[in-house]
């Protein structure tokens, strides 16, 4: 919007292709649809010329290329000027457009992002791995990120994610986050999103989330001075009923630009600089946006479209109805996905070691878990979801984005939450009749997986272990696991 000139038609289309390509949570497309009404409004207010098609306007053509086409014809245009999408999809869409308009069409690069495409795709040129450590200490010489006067990193490391690892303390609670109370625009945008999406997951009388630039830099200010200072030590905790803890709940707003990335690490940066949060904190705050968030988004658009039809374990179980309901009898699971239904929202360590976690273990077809999270999550697009799910949670693309499978047994969920006590299962039982499903899963994925994996430096210790461990406690195991598997497959309550 940087560039609008006299005579340009800003067009704005709510269309039902874009609500329906899988089961929105209906957060999420309140969320859209609300932000997009209150920026038709911010624009209007400068003076531009917006043409705006509501979802339930009667010539709606319910496609976003529908409208296009539409829109060119009636205001004669002869160019169109579109930003990068952040799903490959809509790219081929694009490209057709200048068919079916007749206009010349110019995509411009999103400044949602620091990074370009082209700019990752230099960086990525030639190199054996494409590790996020060594793209985040780039980005961060050079935008000049948590550097001290000798263009060193600030604190003398790069990285501070070993002391960001701690349980929380029993009797610690986090603040309250930010509720924002829908206005006029939002209700009316609520009402028909209840109407027309009511067997989608979520309610859309819940909705409270920032939906204008105002409100995303209210959700900034609170974070950054309730919730910074202790983000670091329990970014990776987990606690039953509290499913936000000290994190940001930014994420949505920067996904859909209501706040620009490099601001919002300045702010993180400014709150160190004058004492009010921890090295540790910071760091592992800015990692996140200028480290992950721009490199996930480089993978996916390097890799595409090969990268959707990646599963290199093999992978092809289909997704248990539980991932929809929160309808299982193992409380991880059970707090994970429940707190996703009542706000389309879970936490990192919630995403990959929860039902991350139980979906690589199980052997859950990628191509499902692809949907489920694209679907119920408020800040979920494939740019950032894809590489997300089938590379860090399901090592569905070999090795590209991490280096290893993030497979963990019962215990790491014990140690970083409260989820076990009370759950129906024993989490430090692995083979009885209330055996944790996570411990039999766990060493039944490092057996099935034992070939591939014995090149890999990391997995060295869960092979050395299952090496050591007698034949009849591995059969044990694994019968466990398959035993839990059926059940899960038949629909049991597990």
């Amino acid at each position: 919007m940087r560039d609008i000139a006299a005579g340009d038609v800003v067009l704005m289309a709510e269309v039902m292709d874009e609500c329906r390509y899988v089961p929105h949570h209906v957060h999420k497309i309140v969320l859209v649809l609300s932000a997009m009404r209150h920026f038709a409004e911010a624009l209007r207010a400068r003076g531009i010329v917006v043409d705006y098609r509501k979802l339930d306007d009667p010539e709606n053509t319910h496609s976003l290329r529908g409208e296009v086409i539409r829109a060119a014809a009636e205001h004669g245009a002869d160019e169109i000027v579109v930003t990068e999408p952040g799903e490959y999809r809509v790219l081929v869409d694009i490209r057709d457009w200048e068919v079916g308009t007749g206009c010349a069409v110019d995509v411009r690069g999103d400044d949602r992002f620091l990074c370009s495409i082209a700019q990752f795709r230099d960086w990525a040129a030639g190199r054996k791995s494409l590790r996020m450590e060594f793209f985040y200490r780039e980005m961060r010489r050079g935008h000049g990120v948590l550097m001290d006067a000798d263009e060193a990193p600030e604190g003398g490391q790069w990285n501070y994610d070993a002391e960001n690892r701690k349980k929380l303390p029993a009797g610690v609670r986090a603040p309250r986050t930010p509720r924002f109370a829908p206005d006029a625009i939002t209700r009316e945008v609520m009402a028909m999103v209840g109407r027309l999406f009511a067997d989608n997951m979520g309610a859309a009388e819940g909705f409270a989330l920032p939906v204008t630039a105002a409100d995303a830099e209210a959700m900034l200010d609170d974070f950054v001075a309730h919730r910074l200072a202790d983000f670091g030590d329990w970014q990776d905790a987990m606690k039953a009923g509290s499913p936000h803890l000290f994190h940001s709940l930014v994420s949505t707003s920067l996904n859909l630009g209501l706040l620009e990335p490099l601001a919002v690490c300045r702010r993180a940066e400014a709150a160190y600089r004058a004492g009010a949060a921890p090295l540790n904190a910071v760091e592992g705050f800015i990692r996140q946006i200028l480290g992950w968030r721009e490199y996930i988004r480089g993978i996916y658009w390097l890799r595409m479209p090969e990268y959707r039809r990646l599963n290199a374990l093999a992978a092809y179980r289909r997704l248990p109805s539980f991932y929809w309901t929160g309808q299982t009898k193992m409380r991880c699971m059970r707090e994970a996905i429940g707190a996703t239904i009542e706000h389309a929202y879970a936490h990192h360590i919630q995403r990959l070691m929860v039902t991350g976690n139980f979906a690589l273990l199980a052997g859950l077809d990628p191509d499902a878990v692809d949907e489920w999270y694209l679907a119920v999550y408020a800040d979920a697009y494939e740019w950032v979801e894809m590489p997300n799910t089938r590379g860090m949670a399901l090592f569905a693309d070999g090795g590209i984005v991490g280096s290893k499978p993030y497979a963990a047994s019962g215990a790491y969920i014990n140690k970083m939450s409260d989820y076990c006590a009370g759950c129906a299962y024993d989490v430090k039982d692995a083979v009885g009749d209330r055996a944790c499903p996570f411990n039999a899963l766990y060493w039944d994925f490092i057996a099935r997986h034992a070939e591939r994996f014995a090149g890999n430096q990391r997995m060295a210790m869960p092979l050395m272990g299952l090496k050591k461990m007698a034949p009849a406690k591995v059969a044990a195991l694994r019968t466990r696991a398959e035993a839990f598997l059926a059940a899960m497959d038949q629909g049991e309550l597990v």
